[in-house]
């Protein structure tokens, strides 16, 4: 299987790369930064060499022919101000969709937020526009005919995974460790049976490989094969 990863540089994308890098997959993705490109080779992962908020679609749809999944993990993280943001989060979300059309890609993974992340705290202007943005691209995407997946992770830590998850529609925003978010999305990868869904995702008991392979039957009579 050929997955794209925009984002291949970053806390989740660079993992995710290794694990589907070690299952047989071949992968590809965006990094920004020279010293990004040698520390992936280092780990045995090709890339390719682009700024995304840089890009048009026919530019990235050029590197996306033959892909099966495009997995949208880059994000500005509120950092670097509201312009940052949106050329990443925003724009660069509609760079991909329209890239994806262009090549025929039909499914498409896009990291998201929760919407109620750090509600109880008091935030600033500048993360309130990030959590807008997603909120907005995140709509942008359900209202396409791509096989889309949303996965919304909690609050992202650096600790060691635990391989335990909870993964639903709706879930309390907590924490999730940025292992087990990629060791989840490598499983959605494999697991075409899960379009046109919004997944919420938390620490929590369940192994990643039951939660995710759940979620193919917990899928309305009728639904999308």
């Amino acid at each position: 299987m050929k997955v794209f990863i925009v984002g291949i540089a970053g806390g989740i994308g660079s993992r995710l790369a290794r694990l589907l890098t070690a299952t047989g997959d071949q992968v590809d993705g965006l990094y920004r930064r020279s010293e990004q490109g040698r520390h992936l080779e280092t780990h045995g992962i090709h890339a390719t060499h682009g700024d995304l908020t840089r890009l048009d679609a026919p530019a990235l749809a050029a590197l996306l022919h033959g892909t099966d999944v495009l997995v949208f993990t880059a994000g500005a993280g509120g950092k670097n101000g509201t312009g940052a943001t949106t050329a990443t989060d925003g724009t660069g979300l509609t760079t991909a969709v329209e890239a994806a059309r262009l090549t025929g890609t039909r499914r498409l993974l896009l990291v998201s937020v929760f919407p109620e992340a750090w509600r109880h705290r008091d935030v600033s202007d500048t993360f309130e526009h990030y959590i807008d943005v997603k909120k907005r691209a995140d709509a942008e995407l359900a209202a396409t005919d791509l096989d889309w997946t949303i996965l919304r992770p909690a609050a992202l830590t650096d600790e060691p995974g635990t391989g335990h998850i909870s993964l639903s529609p709706a879930l309390v925003h907590t924490d999730i460790t940025r292992d087990d978010v990629a060791a989840t999305l490598a499983e959605l990868v494999h697991a075409p049976r899960i379009p046109h869904q919004i997944l919420e995702l938390t620490q929590g008991p369940e192994p990643i490989t039951d939660a995710v392979h759940r979620q193919t039957h917990d899928l309305p009579t009728g639904g999308r094969p």
